[in-house]
């Protein structure tokens, strides 16, 4: 079964759930066009469909080659690039003084979702390349902005995060790799990278790594981390392609998921040092590199919707068709298509609930962080870049834990043949899996979360989105429509339980902090199901008020979700505020 970008839903998220309507007519996005949202999506659609999904099983089946330091990949999947650039959805949010389209992230967020739900494997080469446009155009000089900016926007060339090492995983500042000053005021650096996606391919003539190492009189940790533009091909005073740099694949992974994706051992230094540029200044490589990792952690969560809506729509599309058992009350003659079934309809309207929800949340990440920088007003701004600080852990763990959860009931819809491979459902859940851990495990996510987005300024960001989750809520609560069911009681629950957890958790953080860190996870899953549960009820008196499509589909969703996914809120606060001690005091368990 092929995909098919669900355009009304999306339209549904964007505009009215995630908020963009609103802030293009607030003036926010200057002189934007909203109209041509529609049919921006619509076109990513087609392509989506008619390019990148027949390629999906194939990469899948084919992975990639590594020969001599050189990565072929899948077939057809150098022409699907070039026809992707070509036609600019490389350049959707890039800046126009460099070459780009300078339309909104949350644009480019919605066609994010559609290239990962087409071909995932795809989707991260270009998700990537965006996060090492904004690093950058942030921090890079006006030299390398010249040379490499409209190369990486037109998507020319591609790029690289480059921090993994083996012994340096989550715990960047452990990195080994050194930068030694040249003479002529560029670096030379040494060392091994370890997973380092789209390190190497055959797709374009040269690749831009972005590479942190360590200086030799740096300091420690991470305060001693400097981030270095590294070129696989030099640039020539030209343009043109020069020598090769001294970075190489010394190695590809061979992985659970995500077949088609080159994740490589990246060498530098056999032939005296790969040669990098410094980004931004010496030993502030980390506050450059979280400009990359925030545009990618979004990036990420959007890749769990993409899969979850794949997963969804191929799920329903063997549940209308595979035939097994009598429904209750059926008067035909044989079997029943399994979708007449209770317990089908229950995984299959919970896969649904859930990608809508963690759609609407990364969406509403991609607006603040718009506004962060788009609105005319500095309030505005910072207060936008607060609530985009804030809901980027949400929208990369929630969403990547729905993918995989719903990669999985993808699979269980599917019985039998969701195992055998032929059928497709199993290379979802396959591919889901990583996401959980790209860019920061998803318990990396959860203690950013507590530690540092819920205790900035005392809370105050939270408590600001919490006040306008109540007024959906008092909106719901006001319809009196009995669609609705209890869906205004679930919310009003969850609300409280959302801030009887924030309130608990900011009292230990600073007070017993492996008691905060203990809850970090269930809170996190609280705010998800909580946002969640709001965004949707938001979507559906959108629809209802401005007739969208079939708005008793979407309060339907919105009351499923609420009564069976936010419900849970209650138990997930107790899990954060009565949990520490069982948490702390596991080791006479676990060591027994």
């Amino acid at each position: 079964m092929t995909y098919q970008a669900p355009i009304k839903d999306i339209l549904l998220a964007l505009n009215h759930g995630a908020g963009l309507k609103a802030a293009v007519e607030a003036g926010h996005y200057g002189d934007f066009d909203g109209d041509i949202t529609e049919a921006v999506l619509e076109e990513a659609g087609k392509f989506a469909s008619d390019v990148l999904a027949p390629l999906n099983r194939v990469g899948d089946e084919h992975g990639i080659k590594l020969d001599a330091g050189t990565v072929t990949t899948a077939p057809g999947w150098p022409d699907a690039y070039k026809r992707w650039t070509e036609a600019g959805w490389n350049a959707v949010s890039g800046p126009e003084n460099f070459g780009g389209q300078g339309l909104p992230l949350a644009i480019n967020a919605a066609c994010t979702e559609i290239w990962s739900a087409s071909n995932i494997a795809f989707g991260l080469c270009p998700l990537l390349t965006l996060s090492a446009i904004e690093a950058l155009d942030a921090h890079g000089s006006a030299e390398l902005k010249q040379i490499y900016l409209s190369k990486l926007i037109s998507g020319e060339w591609t790029g690289t995060m480059q921090l993994t090492e083996p012994q340096a995983g989550s715990d960047v500042g452990a990195l080994r790799t050194r930068a030694d000053r040249a003479p002529d005021g560029t670096y030379r650096l040494k060392g091994t990278k370890i997973f380092i996606t789209y390190g190497e391919h055959d797709m374009t003539d040269n690749i831009v790594h972005f590479v942190l190492a360590r200086l030799p009189d740096a300091p420690a940790g991470t305060k001693g981390i400097s981030l270095f533009l590294v070129p696989k091909f030099m640039v020539n005073a030209d343009g043109s392609l020069g020598t090769r740099n001294d970075i190489y694949a010394s190695g590809v992974e061979h992985k659970l998921g995500m077949h088609a994706s080159p994740t490589c051992t990246m060498t530098m230094g056999d032939h005296g040092g790969a040669i990098g540029y410094l980004v931004g200044e010496e030993n502030q490589g980390m506050r450059c590199m979280f400009t990359m990792m925030n545009q990618a952690r979004l990036g990420v969560g959007l890749e769990g919707v993409g899969i979850a809506d794949r997963a969804y729509q191929q799920a329903l599309g063997y549940a209308q068709e595979r035939r097994q058992g009598r429904a209750v009350g059926s008067s035909g003659n044989g079997s029943d298509v399994i979708i007449a079934h209770p317990d089908v309809k229950r995984m299959l309207i919970q896969m649904r609930a859930m990608t809508a929800a963690a759609r609407t949340i990364c969406y509403a990440t991609a607006v603040a962080l718009d506004v962060a920088v788009r609105a005319k007003d500095a309030k505005v701004r910072s207060e936008a870049a607060a609530r985009g600080a804030l809901l980027t852990p949400i929208a990369k763990a929630f969403s990547t834990d729905i993918g995989n959860e719903v990669a999985y009931l993808g699979v269980q819809v599917h019985g039998g043949m969701g195992f055998i491979e032929e059928t497709g459902a199993a290379q979802h859940s396959r591919d889901a899996r990583i996401t959980a851990i790209y860019e920061g495990t998803n318990g990396i996510q959860s203690i950013d979360l507590v530690t540092r987005k819920l205790a900035a300024n005392g809370g105050a960001s939270v408590w600001a989105l919490l006040a306008e989750l109540d007024r959906i809520v008092k909106q719901v609560e006001g319809s009196n429509d009995p669609a609705f069911g209890t869906t205004g009681q679930k919310l009003r629950d969850a609300l409280l339980s959302l801030e009887r957890a924030s309130r608990w958790l900011l009292e230990r953080v600073g007070t017993a902090p492996n008691d905060a860190l203990a809850g970090a996870t269930p809170y996190l899953r609280l705010f998800g199901a909580t946002l969640g549960g709001c965004y949707l009820a938001s979507e559906a008196l959108a629809a209802r008020a401005e007739h969208l499509g079939d708005p008793q589909r979407y309060v339907a969703l919105a009351r499923f979700f609420a009564e069976n996914v936010t419900v849970q809120a209650p138990s997930l606060e107790k899990s954060v505020t009565d949990g520490a001690e069982t948490v702390n005091g596991a080791d006479a368990v676990l060591l027994g």
